[in-house]
């Protein structure tokens, strides 16, 4: 994970993805780093992980999205192109803590491709693309190639930033998605053109933090991350933070 810096303040804002984007709005730095290492102790005070902590750099104020650079399954690192031209240069610092952590690493070199890790979702079985503003049909193929022993689908991605903003897994062959048009239409268009695989319980939330609820399995410990109670209780979990 990447500790965050000052400059993420000055420019983070709203989701060029929207059909009407949203105005920047200014980010609480001081709060940013107690959520933070709130978070940190979470991961290494309750849960029991080793935690890589990259350092801030301020001339990358996103580097803190660290999922959007690499996707990491099993041994094997895919470091990726991002669709965001000023985020590019993320993937050095990515690439070297993969690389110390003696995982197979695989470039994505072919500049026709762009691929953010906020695009893939993998569950367990197989990976759902998708196609974005910031990731196309190339980078799904290189990530197909990457990881043959999976089956890849792509799944066009309308009014929002990346597929994760509006899904994430909530448990084996569990699905959580909003209630917004965008991911209704995401949905509809996975079971349409992939209904072979796609082969998963749907939950519907009405959050809008269906993209913040990743799983959590670690010594028995079940939970949703950085997710509401109502959400963790309609999927039948529990809250870790």
């Amino acid at each position: 994970i990447h500790t965050p810096g000052p400059s993420m303040g000055a420019r983070w804002g709203g989701e060029e993805g929207h059909k009407e984007p949203l105005p920047p709005l200014p980010v609480d730095f001081a709060r940013a780093e107690r959520e933070y290492q709130l978070y940190v102790g979470v991961l290494k005070n309750k849960l029991g992980l080793q935690v890589l902590e990259l350092p801030a750099d301020e001339s990358l104020p996103d580097c803190i999205f660290v999922e959007d650079v690499a996707v990491v399954c099993e041994e094997t690192a895919l470091i990726t192109r991002p669709g965001a031209p000023s985020r590019r240069k993320e993937v050095d610092a990515m690439k070297r803590a993969l690389e110390s952590l003696n995982l197979n690493i695989v470039e994505m070199t072919d500049e026709n491709a762009t691929l953010d890790g906020g695009d893939v979702l993998f569950t367990g079985r197989e990976f759902f693309v998708g196609l974005s503003r910031r990731t196309n049909q190339r980078g799904a193929e290189i990530l197909a190639d990457t990881f043959k022993d999976y089956a890849v689908s792509t799944v066009p991605v309308y009014g929002t930033l990346h597929l994760k903003s509006f899904c994430s897994m909530a448990g084996p062959n569990l699905i959580a998605i909003g209630s917004t048009e965008a991911a209704q239409k995401a949905l509809k268009d996975a079971i349409l053109l992939h209904s072979k695989n796609f082969k998963k319980k749907v939950k519907f939330t009405k959050s809008g933090m269906e993209g913040f609820c990743p799983i959590v399995h670690h010594n028995s410990i079940g939970g949703l991350w950085h997710t509401q109670k109502q959400n963790a209780n309609l999927l039948g979990s529990r809250p870790v933070l």
